[in-house]
Protein backbone atom coordinates (compact mmCIF):
# COMPACT_ATOMS: atom_id res chain seq x y z
CA UNK A 1 0.00 0.00 0.00
CA UNK A 2 1.47 3.24 -0.78
CA UNK A 3 0.35 6.03 1.51
CA UNK A 4 1.09 9.63 1.73
CA UNK A 5 0.87 10.90 5.96
CA UNK A 6 0.03 14.42 6.05
CA UNK A 7 2.06 16.65 8.29
CA UNK A 8 0.11 16.45 11.01
CA UNK A 9 -0.48 12.30 11.07
CA UNK A 10 3.59 12.68 11.12
CA UNK A 11 3.52 15.50 14.16
CA UNK A 12 1.18 13.65 15.85
CA UNK A 13 3.41 10.26 15.57
CA UNK A 14 6.17 11.70 17.68
CA UNK A 15 4.35 13.32 20.09
CA UNK A 16 2.45 9.67 20.89
CA UNK A 17 4.41 6.72 19.33
CA UNK A 18 1.12 4.63 20.64
CA UNK A 19 -1.64 6.30 19.04
CA UNK A 20 -2.98 5.14 15.15
CA UNK A 21 -0.58 8.08 13.60
CA UNK A 22 2.37 6.62 15.66
CA UNK A 23 1.74 2.89 14.70
CA UNK A 24 1.19 3.99 11.28
CA UNK A 25 4.77 5.63 11.14
CA UNK A 26 5.75 2.61 12.81
CA UNK A 27 4.29 0.16 9.74
CA UNK A 28 6.19 2.76 7.22
CA UNK A 29 9.59 2.14 9.08
CA UNK A 30 8.87 -1.78 8.84
CA UNK A 31 8.31 -1.36 5.48
CA UNK A 32 4.30 -2.70 5.81
CA UNK A 33 3.68 0.34 3.72
CA UNK A 34 5.28 2.44 1.46
CA UNK A 35 5.30 6.29 2.46
CA UNK A 36 5.08 8.88 -0.50
CA UNK A 37 6.37 12.03 0.53
CA UNK A 38 7.67 15.28 -1.38
CA UNK A 39 10.44 17.91 -0.94
CA UNK A 40 7.79 20.49 -0.32
CA UNK A 41 6.56 18.77 2.96
CA UNK A 42 9.57 17.60 4.37
CA UNK A 43 10.43 21.02 4.15
CA UNK A 44 7.10 21.70 6.18
CA UNK A 45 7.58 19.31 8.74
CA UNK A 46 11.16 21.10 8.89
CA UNK A 47 9.05 24.61 9.99
CA UNK A 48 6.08 22.84 11.67
CA UNK A 49 8.77 20.57 14.44
CA UNK A 50 11.02 23.52 14.74
CA UNK A 51 8.16 25.62 16.68
CA UNK A 52 8.60 26.82 19.83
CA UNK A 53 5.42 25.18 21.18
CA UNK A 54 6.23 21.79 20.28
CA UNK A 55 9.22 21.82 22.40
CA UNK A 56 8.04 20.50 25.44
CA UNK A 57 6.87 17.24 22.91
CA UNK A 58 9.45 16.72 20.54
CA UNK A 59 13.15 16.96 21.09
CA UNK A 60 15.29 18.21 18.48
CA UNK A 61 16.89 15.56 17.80
CA UNK A 62 13.61 13.13 17.19
CA UNK A 63 12.57 15.95 15.24
CA UNK A 64 15.77 15.44 12.92
CA UNK A 65 15.56 11.65 13.03
CA UNK A 66 12.22 11.73 11.89
CA UNK A 67 13.26 13.91 8.65
CA UNK A 68 16.46 11.47 7.97
CA UNK A 69 14.12 8.60 7.95
CA UNK A 70 11.50 9.67 6.13
CA UNK A 71 14.39 10.97 3.45
CA UNK A 72 15.37 7.10 3.49
CA UNK A 73 12.25 5.09 3.25
CA UNK A 74 10.10 7.33 1.39
CA UNK A 75 9.25 7.82 -2.03
CA UNK A 76 10.24 11.26 -2.96
CA UNK A 77 8.44 12.68 -5.54
CA UNK A 78 10.41 16.10 -6.69
CA UNK A 79 7.72 17.40 -9.55
CA UNK A 80 4.16 18.25 -8.24
CA UNK A 81 1.32 18.64 -10.56
CA UNK A 82 -0.87 21.51 -10.62
CA UNK A 83 -3.40 20.59 -8.26
CA UNK A 84 -5.95 23.28 -6.35
CA UNK A 85 -9.13 21.14 -4.77
CA UNK A 86 -8.44 21.78 -1.18
CA UNK A 87 -10.00 24.87 0.61
CA UNK A 88 -6.55 25.21 2.07
CA UNK A 89 -3.85 26.45 -0.53
CA UNK A 90 -0.92 24.77 1.86
CA UNK A 91 -2.61 21.28 1.23
CA UNK A 92 -2.94 21.47 -2.19
CA UNK A 93 1.33 20.27 -2.78
CA UNK A 94 0.66 17.03 -0.37
CA UNK A 95 -2.61 16.35 -2.46
CA UNK A 96 -0.14 16.60 -5.46
CA UNK A 97 2.54 14.34 -4.37
CA UNK A 98 -0.44 11.66 -3.45
CA UNK A 99 -1.23 11.47 -7.32
CA UNK A 100 2.33 12.10 -8.63
CA UNK A 101 3.40 9.56 -6.24
CA UNK A 102 0.15 6.90 -7.40
CA UNK A 103 -0.77 6.93 -3.44
CA UNK A 104 -3.29 4.01 -2.22
CA UNK A 105 -4.36 6.53 0.88
CA UNK A 106 -3.79 10.10 2.22
CA UNK A 107 -4.06 9.76 6.02
CA UNK A 108 -4.65 13.08 7.65
CA UNK A 109 -6.44 13.99 10.95
CA UNK A 110 -7.52 17.53 9.07
CA UNK A 111 -11.30 17.36 9.30
CA UNK A 112 -12.24 20.52 8.45
CA UNK A 113 -10.54 20.57 4.94
CA UNK A 114 -8.46 16.91 4.00
CA UNK A 115 -10.53 14.83 5.14
CA UNK A 116 -13.72 16.74 3.77
CA UNK A 117 -12.84 16.11 0.69
CA UNK A 118 -12.70 12.58 1.07
CA UNK A 119 -10.92 11.96 -1.69
CA UNK A 120 -8.47 13.49 -4.48
CA UNK A 121 -8.68 11.30 -8.19
CA UNK A 122 -8.91 7.63 -6.83
CA UNK A 123 -7.18 8.13 -3.97
CA UNK A 124 -9.10 8.05 -0.71
CA UNK A 125 -8.21 10.79 2.15
CA UNK A 126 -8.86 8.79 6.02
CA UNK A 127 -8.26 9.67 8.95
CA UNK A 128 -5.27 7.62 10.90
CA UNK A 129 -7.43 5.38 12.48
CA UNK A 130 -9.24 4.38 9.50
CA UNK A 131 -6.11 3.63 7.46
CA UNK A 132 -4.75 1.77 10.44
CA UNK A 133 -8.27 -0.43 10.62
CA UNK A 134 -7.03 -1.53 6.59
CA UNK A 135 -3.85 -2.22 7.27
CA UNK A 136 -5.08 -4.50 9.83
CA UNK A 137 -3.54 -3.08 13.03
CA UNK A 138 -6.73 -1.28 14.65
Amino acid sequence: MRVVLDTNVLVSALISSSGPPGQLLSAVKRGDMTLVTSEYQLDELRKVLARERLRPYIKPEEAQDLIDNLEAVGTLISELPECEVSPDPADNPILAAAIAGKANLIVSGDKTDMLALGRVDDIRIVSPASALAELGGG
